[in-house]
């Protein structure tokens, strides 16, 4: 079992940076691919960036590459997803989940609550 907590979020301009973080309870965070996703009101769950459990792989929607970078801290039970260059597309609630390496978010069994990132224009 693995309980997520998202961090970071908020109102930033367009062009400015966040840094999310995702924070893991139990003892076996490092065994988990931990991914970002997001929604947006009215659209579908999007895959942001995922990182496998001891950080060697890494991948990232094309709308992201460049601008976002996804890491991670196992001795903290931590991934962190750096933004930088934001644009109002951006704005959605951000939510981090646990399990196998995947690109899709479903199959994934263990999500936090979210946390809200909007870009004003």
């Amino acid at each position: 079992q693995v309980q997520l907590v998202e961090s970071g979020g908020g109102l930033v301009q367009a062009g400015g940076s966040l840094r999310l973080s995702c924070a893991a309870s139990g003892r076996t965070f490092s065994s988990y691919a931990i991914g970002w996703f997001r929604q947006a009101p009215g659209k579908e769950r999007e895959s942001v960036s995922v990182i496998s459990g001891s950080g060697s792989l890494t991948y990232y929607a094309d709308s992201v590459k460049g601008r976002f970078t996804i890491s991670r801290d196992n001795a903290k039970n931590t991934v962190y997803l750096q933004m930088n260059s934001l644009k109002p597309e951006d704005t959605a609630v951000y939510y981090c989940a646990a399990g196998s390496y995947r690109f899709t978010h479903t199959g994934y069994p263990y999500w936090g609550q979210g946390t809200q990132v909007t870009v004003s224009s």
